[in-house]
C-alpha cells in the first residue's frame, strides 16, 4: 500500500509537471527505499509500462498519436533498448558508473526544468502540423534509438527525453508529442522490463503497485495543470532534482550528501 501511495503522489507530480512517473520513482526507490541501483532502476522501468500503457489509451481516443512516428520510433527505440540493456548488464557490475549516468541524465532534467520556470514558460514552441510530429523520418529514427539506449541504461525515457526531443527538435505540438511518445514508449519500456526481468533486478510487486498508483496519479495531475502555476512547481522540482542529480554524481565518487 505505501509503494500504490507513492506510486500515486508520483503520477501527480508527473502528470502535472509532464514529466512522467520514473523521474520520481526512481531516485525515491533508491534514496528512500534504499533499493540496489540496478533493482530501483529495473521496477521503475516496469512500473512505466502500465502507466504508458493507460496513457498511451487514453490519448488514441483523444486522436493525440502520429501512428507513423510512433512506428518509427517503436523499431529504432527498440534497437536501442536493447544495445541500452546489454550495456546495463555490463554496469551493473560498475555501480560508481551507473550512479554517474544517471546523475548527469537527472541533471539534464534539472536544467531543464529551472530554465523553464525562470522564464515562466508554461508550455513550450509547437507548430501546428494536423496532429503530425514534423520531421524527416532519419531524424525521428535516430532520435528514438538514442531514448532507446538511454532507457534501457537508466530506465528514463518516455517524458523525460521523447516529449521534450519531439517539441524541442522537431517542433511538435504539445498533445501530439505527449500522446506519441506514450504510444511509441511501450514497446522501449517492455524490452527495457524483459531484460531486467530475466536478470533478477526487478521487485515485481512494488512494479505494479507503483505502475497502478501512477497510472491513477497521471490522470489527477493532468486535471490539476489548468488550475496551477506550472512554472513555479517546475522551479521547485528543478532545483529539487539538481540536489537528486547530485547525490547520484557525488555517490559515484564515494561521497554521501
Amino acid at each position: 500500500m505505501i509503494m500504490f501511495a507513492f506510486g500515486l503522489i508520483a503520477g501527480i507530480v508527473g502528470g502535472l509537471l509532464g514529466i512522467g512517473g520514473c523521474s520520481i520513482m526512481l531516485p525515491a526507490l533508491y534514496f528512500l527505499f534504499n533499493y540496489d541501483l540496478p533493482v530501483a532502476i529495473g521496477t521503475t522501468i516496469t512500473a512505466v509500462i502500465i502507466t504508458a500503457l493507460s496513457g498511451a489509451v487514453a490519448h488514441v481516443r483523444m486522436r493525440n498519436v502520429d501512428y507513423e512516428t510512433t512506428a518509427i520510433i517503436a523499431v529504432s527505440g527498440g534497437l536501442g533498448a536493447i544495445a541500452g540493456s546489454l550495456a546495463f548488464e555490463y554496469l551493473v557490475q560498475r555501480a560508481d558508473l551507473l550512479n554517474m549516468i544517471i546523475g548527469l541524465a537527472f541533471l539534464y532534467t534539472s536544467a531543464r526544468m529551472v530554465y523553464e520556470g525562470i522564464k515562466r514558460q508554461s508550455g513550450t514552441p509547437s507548430t501546428d502540423s494536423l496532429g503530425k510530429i514534423p520531421g524527416p523520418t532519419t531524424h525521428k529514427g535516430v532520435i528514438g534509438l538514442v531514448v532507446g539506449v538511454l532507457t534501457g541504461i537508466v530506465g528514463l525515457g518516455g517524458g523525460y527525453a521523447l516529449v521534450p526531443s519531439f517539441i524541442y527538435l522537431l517542433r511538435s505540438p504539445v498533445k501530439i508529442a505527449v500522446g506519441t511518445s506514450l504510444a511509441s514508449f511501450i514497446v522501449m519500456s517492455l524490452i527495457s522490463a524483459g531484460f531486467k526481468l530475466v536478470g533478477g533486478h526487478v521487485d515485481l510487486v512494488a512494479a505494479i503497485l507503483l505502475g497502478a498508483g501512477t497510472a491513477v496519479g497521471a490522470q489527477l495531475g493532468a486535471r490539476l495543470v489548468p488550475r496551477t502555476p506550472s512554472w513555479m512547481i517546475k522551479l521547485l522540482f528543478g532545483l529539487i532534482f539538481l540536489y537528486v542529480s547530485l547525490r547520484f554524481i557525488l555517490k559515484a565518487f564515494g561521497i554521501v550528501i
